[in-house]
C-alpha cells in the first residue's frame, strides 16, 4: 500500500510505454483477444500442415531471426523438446515457417507457449493476416485463432515472437489445422490415456480441491463429480465449489486434446467439512475496505475508534517483519498517535468488531520486506498472524507485499493461517496493477490458489500509469475505463465477483498518481455491477455481486473531511 512512513515515491513504470504501442498495435492488430479455449476438433480430412511442429528435430523447418532461437528439452509441453526464443536489444526474437496450405479454406492456428510476452500469427493468407499474444506465463497456456486462405493463397507464413525488453519465451506443439495443402505434416494427435494419481489436496465446507499426473499429449483435463462434468481445466489441479457442508463427493478426471478425451480415472471421494463460512464471515454482500495508519505522515491522526462507520473492513498497516523468516510483529507507534495506548487500540478493535466491522492486520506496504519463500518460512508466517489475531483480536491478514511474493510458500502459509482461524477468517489482499496483469503472475496465482479462503483482493488503481486491459487495449489511470477493463482481467480471470474490489486513494495526496473523485469510482462501480454508466469500455456482462471499493485511506479520507467514504461507502452499500 502507497505511503509506508513516507509522503511520496516514484511513479511506477509503464508497460508499454507510449513509445512502443504502435509497435504493440501493430502486433497484436486482429485477434489481440487471448483465447484459452483449444482448437476445434478437427475432421477427418484435415491435418497439421506445420512441419516439426514440437521441434523434436531442431530448427528444422523453422528460422529465427539474430540466432534467437534454439531448442530445449525443458520445459516440454509435448515430446522431448520446445524452442526457446530470446529477444535482444531490437530483435523480438521472431521465428517463422512456411506453411502449404489450400486455397479458399479456413485453418486453426494453434501453439502452446510460456515465459515471456508471445506471439502467434500467420502472414500472406490471401484474407486477414491473423495474430494472438499472452503476457508472461510461468506454465504452459494455448494460443489459439483461424483464419481463412484466399483464391490464389498456396502458402502462408507462420509465426511466433516475443516482445522487447521481456524474458525469452518457449513454444511448443504448433498446429496448422485443415485441408491438406499438399506439403504433408505432422501426424494428428491421438487420444491421451486416462490421468493417474489422482488425490483430495483440500477440502473446506462448500470445495474441494483436487490435483493429479500430467497426461503426455493432453492440452486440457475435464473433472467429473459423480458421473457429471463439473470444470474443464488446463493445468493438473482444481477445486470444485458449491457443495454442500459434510458431505461426500466422488471425483474422476479425464484428459483432452484435439483427437478426444481419455477414459476415465480412478474415482476419489472427497468429504467437506462441517462448519460453513469460508472467506468473509458476516460481511455484507457490497462491502468498503480502508487502510488505517499506524503512523503520522501528515494525514489526520486517527484511533480505531475515530474511523468512519462507512468502512465494514479496517486494515491497519503495517505489520512489521522480525529477525524469524517469515514471521511478523505488530508495534502501535503510541508516540506517533498521540498516546493511543495498546489497551485503548485493544478496546477500539473490539468495539468495531461488536459493531459488525472487520480489522486485519496488513502485511506488507511500501517497503514491507516480508518473505516467504520456503516451508519454514511459511510456518513462521501462520503462527505469528494468528498470535497477532489472538493478541489484538484482528479477523484475519491482508497480504499488501509490493516488492514480491512466492505464489507457493504463501499459499501454503495462509492455508495454514485459515486451518488454526477458520471458517470466519478474513483474508484481504492488496496488489498493484502491474501484480495483476495476468494469471500467471505471483499474486494473481495466489489469490487463485486460495479461492476458496479469499474474502476480497483490492488492486491499486494508482501509481501505475498505463495498463492492458481485458481487451488487450491500453488504457491511463484515472478514468472509468481504466477501473473497468482492468478490473475485467480479474473478473474473467478466475476470481468471484465478490473477491474483486476498486482501490483508490482518498484525497490527491493519498498516493503520487491515479486520484479519481468519488463519481468516477461510483460510475465504475455501476458499469461493473449492473452496466450503467460506462466510458468507453463496457464488459461483456455484469458482475452484481461485485464486492465492492477500497481506499488509502481512512486517514488521508479524514483529512478531506470523510467525503471518499461519504460517496462512495454510501455508493457501494447502495447497490443492489
Amino acid at each position: 500500500m502507497y505511503l509506508h512512513r513516507r509522503a511520496t515515491r516514484p511513479t511506477r513504470p509503464t508497460r508499454p510505454t507510449s513509445s512502443t504501442r504502435r509497435l504493440w498495435a501493430g502486433a497484436v492488430t486482429a485477434a489481440l483477444a487471448l483465447s484459452l479455449t483449444g482448437a476445434a476438433q478437427a475432421s477427418a480430412a484435415d491435418l497439421n500442415n506445420a512441419k516439426n511442429a514440437g521441434f523434436e528435430s531442431g530448427l528444422t523447418n523453422w528460422t529465427c531471426t539474430a540466432g534467437s532461437g534454439t531448442t530445449v528439452s525443458s520445459p516440454v509441453h509435448g515430446g522431448a523438446a520446445a524452442l526457446k526464443a530470446t529477444p535482444a536489444g531490437q530483435d523480438n526474437a521472431q521465428c517463422t515457417q512456411t506453411v502449404a496450405v489450400k486455397p479458399n479454406s479456413t485453418y486453426t492456428l494453434s501453439a502452446w507457449v510460456q515465459g515471456g510476452y508471445t506471439y502467434l500469427g500467420v502472414t500472406g493468407t490471401g484474407t486477414t493476416d491473423v495474430s494472438t499474444w499472452t503476457p508472461d506465463s510461468s506454465s504452459w497456456r494455448q494460443l489459439s485463432t483461424s483464419f481463412t486462405t484466399g483464391s490464389s493463397t498456396t502458402s502462408v507464413t507462420l509465426y511466433t515472437h516475443g516482445w522487447y525488453g521481456q524474458a525469452a519465451y518457449y513454444a511448443d506443439d504448433v498446429s496448422v489445422y485443415g485441408p491438406d495443402g499438399g506439403g504433408g505434416g505432422d501426424p494428428a494427435p491421438t487420444v491421451p490415456g486416462a490421468p493417474s494419481g489422482l488425490t483430495v489436496s483440500g477440502t473446506t465446507s462448500s470445495s474441494v480441491s483436487l490435483a493429479w499426473n500430467a497426461v503426455s499429449g493432453a492440452t486440457g483435463y475435464s473433472v467429473y463429480r459423480g458421473g457429471t462434468k463439473v470444470t474443464a481445466v488446463t493445468g493438473t489441479s482444481a477445486t470444485v465449489t458449491g457443495l454442500a457442508a459434510s458431505t461426500s463427493y466422488g471425483f474422476q478426471v479425464t484428459a483432452t486434446n484435439a483427437a478426444g478425451e481419455s477414459a476415465k480415472s480412478a474415482t476419489v471421494t472427497g468429504t467437506t467439512s462441517a462448519s460453513g463460512g469460508g472467506g468473509g464471515g458476516a460481511l455484507p454482500k457490497h462491502a468498503v475496505t480502508g487502510y488505517w495508519q499506524n503512523f503520522d505522515n501528515g494525514a489526520t491522526v486517527q484511533r480505531i475508534s475515530d474511523v468512519s462507520s462507512q468502512y465494514d473492513i479496517i486494515a491497519v498497516a503495517f505489520a512489521d517483519a522480525t529477525t524469524t523468516p517469515g514471521a511478523v510483529t505488530f508495534n502501535l507507534d503510541s508516540a506517533g498517535l498521540g498516546g493511543y495506548t495498546v489497551d485503548q487500540f485493544k478496546a477500539d478493535v473490539k468495539a468495531k468488531r461488536a459493531a459488525g466491522k472487520k480489522v486485519v492486520v496488513s502485511i506488507g506496504g511500501q517497503n514491507g520486506t516480508v518473505s516467504v519463500s520456503d516451508g519454514t518460512s511459511a510456518t513462521n508466517f501462520a503462527n505469528s498472524v494468528y498470535a497477532l489475531m489472538q493478541t489484538y483480536g484482528f479477523d484475519g491478514v491482508d497480504i499488501d507485499l509490493e516488492n514480491g511474493l512466492n505464489a507457493t510458500y504463501m499459499s501454503q502459509a495462509l492455508r495454514s493461517l485459515s486451518a488454526k482461524a477458520g471458517a470466519s477468517l478474513i483474508l484481504t489482499m492488496a496488489p498493484q496493477t502491474i501484480d495483476m496483469q495476468s494469471t500467471s503472475n505471483a499474486y494473481f496465482q495466489t489469490a487463485l490458489n486460495v479461492k476458496d479462503i479469499l474474502t476480497v483482493v483490492n488492486m491499486q488503481y494508482y501509481n501505475s500509469g498505463s495498463m492492458l486491459g481485458c481487451d488487450g487495449k491500453v488504457y491511463s489511470q484515472g478514468s472509468v475505463d481504466f477501473l473497468t477493463a482492468l478490473a475485467c482481467i480479474q473478473l474473467e480471470g478466475g476470481l468471484a465477483p465478490s473477491q474483486v474490489g476498486l482501490g483508490l486513494p482518498a484525497s490527491t495526496r493519498g498516493a503520487g498518481s491515479g486520484y479519481v473523485s468519488p463519481t468516477v469510482v461510483d460510475n465504475a462501480l455501476d458499469c461493473l455491477a449492473k452496466g450503467t454508466n460506462c466510458g468507453s469500455f463496457k464488459p461483456s456482462r455484469t458482475y452484481p455481486d461485485l464486492r465492492g471499493a477500497m481506499t488509502w485511506s481512512t486517514n488521508w479520507d479524514a483529512t478531506a473531511g470523510n467525503a471518499w467514504s461519504a460517496a462512495v461507502g454510501a455508493h457501494v452499500h447502495g447497490l443492489p
